[in-house]
C-alpha cells in the first residue's frame, strides 16, 4: 500500500486513485472507504466511480469541477479516511448446487488437488469471499480468499458458452458467471440466483468491498429457488460481516 494515494489522469474527464501495487484486503478496504466517503460527500460534478483491485476510477464533469480542485478534495478525503465511520461490509449468501451437469469440472478439481468431491465442496463453501471488483461481464465478481487446497488452472481451451449462474475456479480465484458467456474457468457448480438483471433496481446484485458466501443446496432446492427467482419472489439472504472476520 502506498503511503499516499496516487492521482493519475485518465482522459479529459476521469482520474484514477491508485492506493497500492498489489492485491490485498487492506488496499481494498481503503478503496471501499474512499468510495463511501465520496458517495456521502455529494461532491458536485462526480458522474461515476468504479472500484478495481487496487484503485478507484472517478469520472467527473470538468465543467462543474476542475481536475486540480478534484484532486485537492480527494486528498482531503484520504487524509480523513481512517477506519472510523466506515460502513460494515455485507455478506451475500449464494445458494449453489455443486457437481453433475451444473458443475462438470468438479471431479477434475478434486482429482487435481488429491481431494474428494465432498472435500472440495466443503472447502469452497466454508468461508466468506471478498468481492475485489466486478468486470468481464455485467456483475461478474472477482472473489478473493479461496483456499490454496482447491487451486486449479484454467481450461486449456475455453468454452464458447457457459450458462449464467455457473460457479468456477481459475487459479487462485473463484467467481460466478452472471450471464451466458464464453469462459475458461473450471465449473464446479451453479446458482439459481440472478447476479445481473437489467430490469431490476439495482441491476447488479453484488458490490465491490462486500463478501460472498456459497451455500450448498440440492437439486430440489435449486429448482425451487429458480422458480422463485423467475417469479421475482426470491429474496437473497444478506448479513453484516462479523467485525472479527
Amino acid at each position: 500500500m502506498y503511503e499516499k494515494a496516487k492521482f493519475l489522469p485518465a482522459g479529459d474527464k476521469s482520474l484514477i486513485i491508485e492506493f497500492g501495487d498489489s492485491i490485498s484486503p487492506e488496499i481494498n478496504k481503503k478503496i471501499r472507504n474512499m468510495y463511501i466517503a465520496m458517495e456521502k460527500s455529494g461532491l458536485d460534478g462526480i458522474i461515476e466511480m468504479v472500484p478495481t483491485y487496487r484503485s478507484l476510477l472517478v469520472s467527473y464533469n470538468p465543467l462543474k469541477i476542475k481536475y486540480k480542485d478534484l484532486c485537492s478534495k480527494l486528498r482531503e478525503y484520504e487524509e480523513n479516511l481512517g477506519d472510523s465511520g466506515s460502513e460494515p461490509a455485507k455478506v451475500v449468501e449464494i445458494p449453489t448446487i455443486y457437481g453433475g451437469e451444473y458443475g462438470p469440472d468438479l471431479e477434475f478439481v478434486a482429482q487435481h488437488n488429491n481431494l474428494s468431491v465432498d472435500e472440495v465442496i466443503e472447502i469452497h463453501s466454508s468461508r466468506n469471499y471478498l468481492i475485489y471488483m466486478l468486470g468481464f461481464t455485467p456483475g461478474f465478481p472477482y472473489l478473493g480468499g479461496m483456499s490454496e487446497k482447491i487451486e486449479t488452472p484454467r481450461l486449456k481451451t475455453p468454452r464458447t458458452k457457459i450458462p449464467g449462474g455457473s460457479v468456477g475456479i481459475a487459479g487462485k480465484q473463484t467467481g460466478i458467471y452472471p450471464i451466458d458467456s464464453p469462459g475458461g474457468w473450471q465449473l464446479i457448480g451453479r446458482t439459481p440466483v440472478k447476479l445481473y438483471d437489467p430490469f431490476a433496481e439495482p441491476p447488479v446484485l453484488l458490490n465491490a468491498g462486500d463478501y460472498v458466501r456459497f451455500v450448498p443446496i440440492d437439486e430440489k432446492e435449486y429448482k425451487s429457488i429458480l422458480n422463485q427467482v423467475e417469479e421475482n419472489k426470491y429474496k437473497v439472504n444478506i448479513a453484516l460481516l462479523d467485525s472479527e472476520e
